[in-house]
Parts: structure tokens; sequence; C-alpha cells
């Protein structure tokens, strides 16, 4: 029996949380380099690093790839907020859940490619790729968001 469409656009949205709430969490990377504080781990880089960094335990590059990781992470969890509204819409509107599903997709590549630019590129010529790949995983929700909001005025005229 093949795996229904619902099923796939579940694993999307599923997989996009993980990724944005728990890949992308600079936890992981503080506790192996041991500067993960639960009392308030978002002020651990802000009281902890420079002393890491004296004591030899992190170079400054180090600190600066935790730093755009934690930014990567606030980003994808404010923007997975638009990505799971426009998909919840689209399916209201009976959007066909191929191009649901297709649109999903094409977030998630986009929103992959975003951390891995955003997190390992310091450069800034190459870290322009960044906004490229916001803007198409942006440009994916707004297309469900459209796509729901004609499939819905059809259905209000026909009916």
């Amino acid at each position: 029996m093949p795996l229904s469409p619902y099923y796939i656009t579940a694993g999307f949205l599923t997989w996009n949380w993980f990724y944005a709430y728990g890949i992308l969490s600079s936890r992981t990377i503080k506790q192996i380099y041991g500067i993960d504080h639960n009392a308030s781990p978002r002020q651990d880089l802000n009281k902890y690093a420079d002393a890491a960094i004296r004591e030899g335990k992190l170079t400054r590059e180090q600190v600066d790839m935790i730093q755009r990781c934690e930014g990567a992470s606030a980003n994808s969890v404010e923007g997975y907020t638009l990505f799971f509204g426009s998909v919840i819409f689209a399916m209201h509107s009976r959007v066909p859940m191929g191009v649901i599903n297709g649109t999903c997709a094409i977030y998630t590549l986009a929103r992959l490619a975003y951390g891995v630019v955003y997190v390992f590129v310091s450069d800034d010529r190459w870290s322009q790729f960044r906004g490229l790949f916001w803007w198409i995983g942006n440009l994916s929700c707004l297309s469900l968001l459209w796509r729901g909001a004609a499939k819905g005025t059809a259905q209000l005229r026909s009916g």
C-alpha cells in the first residue's frame, strides 16, 4: 500500500520542526565543548566564551560558528510558523497534495541549505547565498498561501 500524501506532509512538518528546534540547536555543540550550562543556556556564550578561548577550549572561529548556529536556529524557529501555517491553509483550501508536498520539499531543501550556509560559511561574499535560500523557503510558503487563496476563491464561486 503506497504511503498516503498526508503522511508525507506530516513528515515534512515534523522534520522541519525537529531541524529548527533540535538539529540547529547550539546546545549539543556547547555540550561537546564543555560550555553548556543548563541554568542559563542562552547566556553561555556571553558568560563563558571568552574564558573558554583563554583556556584553549575554543577558538574565536568556533565561538563565531556557534553564534551563527544560534542565529540559524532562531531564524528557523521563527520561520517554522509561516511554513506550518501555509501548509495547513493550503490543505484546508484543498490545494492538491502533490503541490503541497512538492512545495514542502522545496522549502525543506532551501532551509537545509540555509542552515548549512549560515553555520559553516563565514565569508561575507559566500554568505549571501544564505539570503537566497531564505527567500526560496519563504516564497515557497507564500506560494502555498496564494494557491490556497485561489483554490478557496474558486470553491466559493462554484458553490
